[in-house]
């Protein structure tokens, strides 16, 4: 059984949606602590034995304000191959879907994580079944990746 910070970042409540989706789900299997992320030290990271990040995307491609300290402050951290992967909503008007996805995706590569899975991206909110059965199997493909299991 694993360890599991899933940390989250949600104006809407679409992105703390994903995160219940996923804490649900992975909850069967391993121990699983949910927080925000403006609660969350990033050199705490190393106490799990793996971390799932997710954020919505603010205006045109931009972390979100109560991301950003995390985001600065991560590049100090060393994760030596933290298992570790990103999820995040966003709405397809605007050309950089998603894009915090993809700068939580880096700079956690940068920091020495494991990133294991590709970005999980929601159009707004999984309030579909079909949405929420590709989070439930998103959270799957993780647990899948951990060495640590029941």
């Amino acid at each position: 059984m694993a360890h599991i910070l899933i940390g989250f970042a949600s104006m809407s409540g679409n992105t703390e949606d994903m995160a219940d989706i996923l804490a649900s789900h992975l909850s069967s299997k391993h121990e699983v602590t949910l927080e925000e992320i403006d609660d969350i030290d990033p050199c705490t990271l190393t106490d799990y034995d793996a971390v799932l990040l997710g954020s919505y995307t603010w205006n045109d491609g931009d972390l979100p304000y109560e991301v950003e300290d995390f985001y600065d402050e991560l590049q100090e951290v060393d994760l030596a191959e933290l298992p570790a992967a990103v999820f995040g909503s966003g709405d397809t008007i605007y050309p950089m879907f998603c894009e915090a996805v993809h700068l939580l995706e880096t700079r956690l590569k940068e920091s020495g994580a494991a990133v294991v899975c590709n970005g999980l991206k929601i159009e707004m909110n999984p309030d579909t079944e079909e949405e929420i059965a590709t989070c439930r199997e998103w959270a799957e493909s993780f647990s899948s990746h951990l060495r640590i299991s029941i």
